[in-house]
This record gives structure tokens, C-alpha cells and sequence, in this order.
């Protein structure tokens, strides 16, 4: 917690990171603030000024602005209070991200272009095209060697124009920078300049898991990674998982994956007899039909299973050039599919209206139109628009 006073408040609008409508609020300047602003690759701070919740902190210039959701009066003294865990986290991510880069370059020449600090996981890139899992196995050993060593993390202030500047590790520095220079050492491996939030001694990372590497842009690698809690979080979830398989399959995790590829197969064989049978259906219906001593110029059939090759076997046995086929399959509370087939003409005619219908979308050729349908309920509807077309058509039917 901190105490700092109100320097100016705004009106202004947030725009949501998982996008949306803009949120109406305020952007607050105050004289001091333990919220750090995005930057350097790292998410900004939450926290609290008085009980209005901080939504957002950036950088303007040399400024922290928080943007909160209820306006704060110039000149008065509040209390600032930090969502401490959400900072912790974000302190062992970013110290670990600045570990794994100095040891990757120290052990393997991999120089780090940037790097993401993510809601999940974090990446590195790597300026190299290919990194081998024995890298990767590597690497994992002897960061997490650094961390057991207890190193010291200690951050100092520059000026801008010291000559020791050009020996620190560094992606250069913004365009309006003003003011000293941050240089954060992790003693006897590193030397960076950064604005980061960071751990006092490595052995506050607790672990550091590499998860693997993704092939990157422009000939590069990306390093997935995790520190500390995050790690911690991540097998507690993988334990869930496995209890719950576990409890589902009704064998030992090391049997897992070879009992979900035996269900698979099954599923497999299952679905291609469904389907066997659907086609057989589907010609027995379409037989049937036909087989009547008159049949009829409309035919409409709902089915809940099936598909749109179900449908269209039918359409193909019965012959649509006297035909009109009104054909859906689904669930009538949720979408389904639909096929309207019969003489091209009538097909181009009606098809666009039998989608609107059923508010869905489609598209025909040759006597076919097809398409998803939202509205199952209103197959009715449709119906009696078929049947008042033919029956314009043919007034004596």
C-alpha cells in the first residue's frame, strides 16, 4: 500500500482486451504510484486507489495513467493498494524470462529477440531456426541449478550517457525516454537494462519448467516457459485431469493414452456402420415412396439423425424432375440441416425463401439447394409454402 495524492482526472474511454464496447471511465495521474504500467514485454499492475478499482495502467511519457471506472478529485490523498499476487506472478515470470535468456546465449549462442509474458504461459523468442529437446533438457537443468544457488537479484540507476550502458544486455531504449536508465543484475550471469517488476534472489522463482518450443517467425524459435507458481498451478490442473481420466477409463495413468486410442477405434468403427445404416435407410424411404400407386408431387421428410449425404441419397432415389423434396434432419430445438431438391426452376425459385424461413443460409445448383437451418420449429411453414406453390402451379392437383 501506498500513499499518494490525485494530480489530475479525465474522461476516457478502455477498450476491453478480449475486445467489445469501449468502457466509459477516467484516466488518473498521480504523483506517485506503485503500478507499473505496461512495457518491456510485461502486463501492467492492478490494484486499488481508495476502493475504486484500477482497470488499466500505461505509460505516457514519463507518467503512470490509471484508468478507473469513477472519477477521482485533483488534489486529494489517497491510499494506493497492489493486487500482490498478480504482481508476484509477474515478478517470477519476467526474472525467469531474464535467466533462461542469459544462460540460452550463454550455453548455446541463442540471443532472445522479445518475448510475451502471457495469462498462461510466457515465450521467448530465439534468433536461431532450430532448437533440439537435449537443448531444451539443457537449459531446464541449469536454470533451475541457478535458482537452488540462491543467486542475488539487485536492480541500480544509470544515466542515460554512462559509457556502462553499452555493456548491459539491451533491446534499446523507447524513443521518449527521459530521465536514468534501469539496469537489473542477477549477480555473476546477468547485466539488463529493464523496467521491469523482479525478484530480490532467484530462489524466489521456486522452479522453472520449459515446456517446449514452437517453431517461430522468420527463421526463429519460440522457448515456452514457466515460473513458480505457475508451475505449481499447472500440475495441480494435470493431476485433476488424470484423477478424472482416471475415475472415466477406469485404469492407471500409464494406461490412459492407449485406453483413448482404443476408443477411438471404436468411435470410428461405430460411426462408419451409423453411416451404413443411414444410407440403407435412406433407400428404403426413397423405395417406399416410390413404390406407392400415386405418388405424390411433394415429399417431406424430418428426421433427427442424419446428415446432408443421408438427404441427398434420398433426393437422388426418388428422382427429382416431378418431384419437389423437402428433406431436414436435427434436433428441433437446435439447428439442423436441410435440402430442398426437385425441378431446377422451382429449386432457384423457392430455395432463398425455404432458407429465410428457417433462418438459416444455403446454396444450390441443379435442383439442389442446401444449407443449415437455426429455426427447426418452422418447418410448417415451409411446407405450406411448397405446398400453395405447386398447388398455383397445378390448379387441377
Amino acid at each position: 500500500q501506498f500513499t499518494t495524492r490525485v494530480v489530475s482526472c479525465r474522461a476516457a474511454e478502455l477498450r476491453p482486451e478480449g475486445g467489445g464496447e469501449p468502457v466509459r471511465g477516467f484516466q488518473v495521474v498521480l504523483e506517485d504510484t506503485i503500478l507499473f504500467p505496461e512495457g518491456g514485454g510485461q502486463p501492467d499492475d492492478r490494484g486499488l486507489i481508495g476502493d475504486v478499482p484500477v482497470l488499466r495502467v500505461t505509460r505516457r511519457g514519463a507518467e503512470a495513467v490509471h484508468f478507473v471506472p469513477a472519477a477521482l478529485e485533483p488534489g486529494t490523498e489517497v491510499q494506493l493498494s497492489l493486487d500482490w499476487e498478480r504482481r508476484f506472478d509477474h515478478m517470477q515470470q519476467h526474472s525467469g524470462q531474464h535467466l533462461i535468456s542469459a544462460i540460452a546465449e550463454q550455453m548455446f549462442g541463442f540471443k532472445t529477440t522479445s518475448w510475451e509474458l502471457g495469462r498462461q504461459r510466457s515465450v521467448i523468442e530465439l534468433d536461431t531456426p532450430l532448437v533440439t529437446a537435449e537443448q531444451v533438457e539443457a537449459l531446464e537443468k541449469s536454470v533451475n541449478e541457478k535458482i537452488r544457488d540462491r543467486v542475488p537479484v539487485t536492480v541500480r540507476e544509470l544515466a542515460a550517457d554512462d559509457p556502462e550502458v553499452e555493456t548491459v544486455r539491451s533491446r534499446g531504449l523507447p524513443d521518449d525516454h527521459v530521465g536514468p536508465v534501469r539496469v537489473v543484475d542477477i549477480k555473476d550471469i546477468d547485466s539488463n537494462l529493464c523496467c521491469g517488476t523482479h525478484v530480490s534472489n532467484l530462489s524466489d522463482l521456486q522452479v522453472i519448467k520449459l515446456l517446449g518450443v514452437e517453431k517461430g517467425k522468420k527463421n526463429k524459435t519460440n522457448l515456452v516457459f514457466l515460473v513458480g507458481n505457475r508451475v505449481l498451478k499447472s500440475i495441480e490442473q494435470s493431476h485433476s485431469t488424470e484423477k478424472a481420466l482416471t475415475s472415466l477409463l477406469k485404469n492407471g495413468p500409464g494406461e490412459h493414452v492407449e485406453a483413448v486410442k482404443r476408443l477411438q477405434s471404436s468411435v470410428k468403427l461405430l460411426q462408419k456402420n451409423n453411416l451404413n445404416l443411414l444410407r440403407d435407410i435412406a433407400v428404403l424411404i426413397a423405395r417406399d415412396f416410390k413404390s406407392k400407386p400415386a405418388p405424390k408431387q411433394l415429399f417431406v421428410l424430418h428426421r433427427k439423425e442424419g446428415d446432408s449425404e443421408f438427404m441427398n441419397i434420398i433426393a437422388n432415389e426418388i428422382g427429382t424432375e416431378e418431384t419437389l423434396l423437402f428433406l431436414t434432419v436435427g434436433d428441433e430445438k437446435e439447428a439442423g440441416l436441410f435440402l430442398l431438391a426437385g425441378p431446377v426452376e422451382t429449386v432457384e425459385n423457392l430455395g432463398p425463401r425455404v432458407a429465410e424461413l428457417l433462418g438459416g443460409k444455403g446454396a444450390g445448383k441443379r435442383g439442389r439447394f442446401q444449407g443449415k437451418a437455426a429455426k427447426m420449429s418452422r418447418r410448417g411453414e415451409v411446407q405450406a409454402l411448397l405446398q400453395e406453390f405447386i398447388s398455383h402451379q397445378n390448379p387441377g392437383a
